[in-house]
């Protein structure tokens, strides 16, 4: 998972990619580093980039995604939020709702 460490940095994968899968953490947050395998388990059968955000480093993007929590997982297709997980992430579901993005891209 590539970490994007700026706003700038943010809205260029949001102008340069056609999907991608955004996984927003903070410090001190246990939930986080307990998900953030989970999720890095499915980069490699994806089709589309992961990427890793600390909210705590990149304050602007909790205000611009409207993000109350961590972990959030968001999917983007077309520069635009497509599903949002927030917290306890179904694994089972994400895998779906990935699986059901790409072949939207696909197709």
């Amino acid at each position: 998972m590539e970490t994007i460490s700026s706003m700038d940095q943010f809205q260029q994968k949001i102008a340069s990619r056609e999907s991608f899968l955004l996984f927003v953490k903070t410090d001190h947050c246990s939930v986080c580093e307990g998900l953030k395998p989970q999720v890095e388990e499915l980069e490699p059968n994806a089709s589309i980039p992961f990427y890793l955000v600390n909210a705590a480093r990149v304050p602007e993007l909790s205000g611009q995604l409207t993000l109350f929590t961590a972990p959030v997982v968001l999917l983007f297709k077309h520069g635009k939020e497509q599903l949002r997980f927030a917290r306890f992430v179904r694994m089972d579901e994400l895998k779906s709702r990935l699986g059901e993005l790409e072949a939207e891209l696909d197709g």
